[in-house]
């Protein structure tokens, strides 16, 4: 059978030439659509690095002198103080699992910070987000080590006034902090101090960046509490994580009992916001911009299987009397089937070699999505390539598969007859 498949083809070369070229089009096409929307999915899918669930922030505020209220501040320790003391009351509420303080370190954050850190020669890549935080922020968002730290061995890593930074943070030099993580670091310039360094699992900035591209350093806010009071002020990011069962109204029962229990000398809770809303608020854009662009590859892939299903199932209608020499031949519907089933897939699978090679040459142009530092990564580049055959092989399937069923449901004479 494939030797009459083969000289059935090369029979029909004119046709089948234009047909070829058109499933290589849309081979090429469809590669470059699904590699587009795979970067975009995997990226989305990946490792956060943290965990917002149940998570809050609160936001402080301070009395002005205009209110009959207000009490004028002796120096900037004694506001810190108020501000610690309203962490540690909602530290003690039964509902609250961990609650810290931080400064441009929460996730989903606009405002951010730079740095960097330095091991004999390496030094950090990119632009690094510094993170000040008390101890407690890693429970909050649920940091993990490189390693398999948990939450709460990062916690104390921090109390000893250990740094905390991304595995991937040398990344450049093919080195991960794993491998030199311990004593001998450099923080943010600072070449006389010593600092120790424990690998963190790569923290994103958001949802739609990519973790190859996250760095961070996280610092204890706490050991400058002393040095600069004024570090600690109502601006700070004030977070909690609740217990997994008390998501229901926490921010009513919070703001019921603001005024009586967290208010503190001038200081008072201004505002409460889940970080669902935090998230969707600062994501809205991306998420846009990812919406209209799965909108548009859904668009277009719809022409594509239309166009491609209408060539296939023309094709098929103008071979009824083909199809009925075959069944008067005593061919069975099921023979018949196969037969032109086998001759569409085989053209797919002639083009869809050459079409690698197009593939290819475009991921080594760079014309194709961004991922990981590259935009040719075999496995990736294979396993668009593979859906691209899927879903083609699908809509020849079934631009095959109706037309013939219904060619076959009529007589071969009556067939034969009308060619």
């Amino acid at each position: 059978m494939q030797k009459k498949l083969f000289r059935q083809i090369r029979n029909e070369w004119r046709g089948n030439t234009w047909l070829a070229l058109e499933l290589l089009v849309v081979s090429v096409v469809m590669w470059f659509i699904i590699d587009m929307l795979y970067c975009r999915a995997a990226t989305y899918l990946e490792p956060r690095g943290f965990d917002t669930e149940h998570c809050y922030r609160i936001y402080l505020g301070s009395l002005t002198d205009k209110s009959p209220d207000y009490t004028p501040y002796e120096d900037a320790a004694r506001q810190r103080d108020d501000i610690l003391e309203v962490v540690e009351r909602l530290r003690h509420r039964p509902e609250v699992e961990a609650v810290s303080l931080s400064l441009n370190a929460h996730p989903y954050n606009g405002n951010n910070s730079g740095c960097s850190l330095e091991y004999d020669t390496l030094r950090s890549s990119g632009f690094v987000v510094r993170r000040y935080m008390t101890p407690d922020f890693v429970r909050v968002f649920r940091y993990r080590g490189a390693k398999g730290e948990t939450p709460d061995q990062l916690a104390q890593q921090l109390t000893e006034g250990k740094l905390l930074a991304s595995n991937n943070i040398f990344r450049r030099y093919g080195v991960p902090l794993t491998r030199i993580a311990g004593d001998g670091f450099h923080f943010d310039g600072d070449t006389l101090t010593s600092y120790t360094v424990i690998a963190l699992q790569p923290v994103r900035y958001h949802d739609y960046q990519q973790a190859y591209w996250s760095y961070t350093v996280c610092a204890n806010m706490e050991q400058y509490f002393n040095q600069s009071p004024g570090l600690v002020n109502p601006s700070n990011e004030l977070c909690v994580r609740v217990k997994a069962n008390q998501d229901q109204d926490f921010i009513d029962r919070l703001r019921a009992d603001s005024e009586k229990q967290f208010r503190i000398g001038n200081i008072y809770i201004a505002d409460i916001r889940s970080f669902v809303d935090i998230r969707r608020n600062f994501q809205q854009s991306w998420s846009k911009d990812t919406q209209f662009l799965s909108a548009g590859m859904g668009f277009l892939l719809l022409n594509i299987f239309l166009g491609l299903l209408g060539t296939f199932w023309f094709r098929t209608q103008q071979r009824r009397g083909e199809i009925a020499l075959h069944k008067v031949s005593g061919a069975t519907d099921r023979a018949v089937f196969a037969r032109l089933l086998s001759e569409g897939l085989l053209l797919l699978l002639i083009v869809t070699m050459p079409a690698l090679i197009i593939d290819l040459n475009l991921a080594k142009a760079e014309l194709n999505s961004w991922r990981n530092g590259t935009t040719l990564e075999w496995d990736r580049l294979l396993l668009c390539t593979a859906a691209s055959f899927v879903l083609i092989a699908l809509m020849i399937v079934i631009g095959i598969w109706y037309p013939a069923r219904r060619a076959m449901r009529v007589q071969p004479a009556e067939a034969l007859h009308d060619e």
